[in-house]
């Protein structure tokens, strides 16, 4: 077997491998798009715009806890996106 080969075969192993992995990132709620933020429970287009708002204004969030001052977002909104957003 060639090492071309060898590597092809390594490369093609670890993206099989490591692919899983990317389906498990959150949505980022400092660089998100409103459309991305729209993609987590309970945020739709006011929701997603007003955190766009909130972080361009009083610059990124410190944790997904912090969500809770976006006017309009409140402690069950957190806990319902909070499997799925991070910071």
């Amino acid at each position: 077997m060639s090492l071309r080969t060898h590597l092809t075969g390594l490369a093609l192993s670890l993206l099989v491998t490591l692919a899983p992995l990317t389906s498990w990132a959150g949505v980022n709620v400092n660089t998100a798009s409103t459309s991305e933020l729209e993609s987590l429970p309970g945020i739709g287009p006011s929701k997603a715009a007003a955190i766009v708002a909130h972080r361009t204004d009083n610059g990124p969030f410190t944790s997904v806890d912090a969500l809770t001052s976006v006017p309009g977002i409140g402690a069950k909104t957190v806990e319902s996106l909070r499997s799925e957003a991070e910071v």
